[in-house]
Order: C-alpha cells, then structure tokens, then sequence
C-alpha cells in the first residue's frame, strides 16, 4: 500500500504556542533574521513581552567595564532588558536547553556511601 504522505512545513509559533512558554527562558527568531535568548515574560493580545538577556562585564563598583580582559575586580554578570514584540513576527520559538545532572557521572563512591 502506498499512501501519499505530505511533509508539513513547520508551522509558525502563534499565541497558544507563546502562551504555554510563558514564564520559561526561550530562543527567539525573528522574521527580520534577528535571534536572542530571553524570558517570556507576558503573552496578551497580538503581542508578548521577553526578558532578554546580555552579557556584561562589571567593575568593583558596579560600573560596566569597557576592557575585553577579565582583571582584578572585574566579574562577569548579567543583564535583561525588556523588549515587547508582535506574535505575528515570530519565525521560531523554543526552549533553552538545560542538561540536568543530579550528581557527576564520575561519583567515586557506591551509593548510598554511609554506613
């Protein structure tokens, strides 16, 4: 039996899709080409709201440091600013990937390691 199956092209995102990643660090592509990570923060109407995140480098008294070398009282940190988009310019819309590992794959000891 041959049955003629159509490949779907991937739909674009819409509001239910914005809706159930609501609140839970997302990559976002736009139909202009642009794409960033952020958090989805609000889905309303035609639009949503996203944290979106950037790297910085900050100095011991809290002001953004312009040199590219991490030196003594310089920390790496993290900013989000808010940006609010329409859904209808949306192209692709996924989660951050996180690997969970409850414990190092190289755990010296059996478990449980009481006695």
């Amino acid at each position: 039996m041959t049955e003629d199956r159509q490949q779907k092209a991937p739909s674009k995102p819409g509001y239910n899709d914005c809706k159930k990643m609501e609140n839970y660090h997302v990559m976002v592509e736009m139909q202009d080409g642009r794409s960033f990570d952020g958090i989805l923060v609000d889905v309303s109407g035609d639009t949503f709201t996203i944290l979106i995140s950037e790297d910085v480098v900050v100095d011991e008294h809290g002001q953004v440091a312009d040199e590219r070398q991490y030196g003594y009282g310089r920390r790496r940190a993290r900013r989000f600013r808010r940006g609010i988009y329409p859904i209808a310019g949306l192209t692709a819309l996924a989660l951050f990937p996180y690997a969970f590992r409850p414990y190092p794959y190289y755990y010296p000891y059996p478990y449980p390691y009481y006695y």
